[in-house]
């Protein structure tokens, strides 16, 4: 992987070379070269790895996202800040089943560092939300729905939020030892 410097002087030289290919007479050659300059500007703005991530994660093979996201060693100095975004949101989709404390900084690393699409920001909420909701913080959880709601301006997360607003009205009805027994938080009879 290049950094994101590399990328750019590497389709600036590539470029450069393009207009000698014009000037010898060479045309299909200077075409080329500039398709070929193109490729890594691109890659400057949308990263190669990122890409590859979210097309295996589109496949629910997250140990394949997972893969892909390891390339990117050090994100300050191989991504932009909107890649940055993204690899944190990623890292929070990956890190949720598992971690939820751990993934929701993730989230707000990528909403820190901002997320190109408004339903990509609204899905970060709503993730945002359900950890919220699941450590019974329930005002945090209804104002990142409200927002989330607000941003989803083409419906795509509609069904997630209504959800999880159902799921908020429950928990608004139980006490808070029910709510952490349902969501899997209380203690198993027996147990000490």
């Amino acid at each position: 992987m290049f950094n994101k410097y590399i990328k750019i002087i590497i389709a600036l030289g590539i470029t450069v070379w393009a207009v000698f290919q014009f000037i010898d007479g060479n045309i299909m050659n200077g075409i080329s070269l500039l398709f070929l300059a193109g490729i890594f500007v691109l890659f400057y703005f949308k990263n190669e790895f990122i890409l590859l991530a979210f097309l295996q994660l589109r496949k629910q093979n997250f140990e394949g996202c997972k893969k892909w996201l390891s390339y990117i060693k050090n994100p300050s100095s191989a991504l932009i800040t909107k890649q940055q975004g993204y690899f944190n949101f990623l890292q929070g989709i990956l890190v949720s089943q598992t971690n939820l404390t751990q993934a929701e900084k993730f989230f707000k690393k990528a909403l820190d560092f901002g997320l190109s699409m408004s339903h990509d920001t609204a899905m970060a909420k709503l993730q945002l939300a359900g950890i919220s909701m699941s450590k019974n913080r329930k005002n945090e959880a209804t104002k990142l729905i409200s927002e989330a709601k607000a941003l989803d301006k083409q419906g795509v997360l509609k069904d997630q939020i209504k959800m999880m607003k159902d799921q908020m009205k429950k928990a608004n009805g139980m006490g808070h030892h029910q709510m952490r027994a349902q969501m899997g938080g209380g203690r198993k009879k027996g147990s000490r």
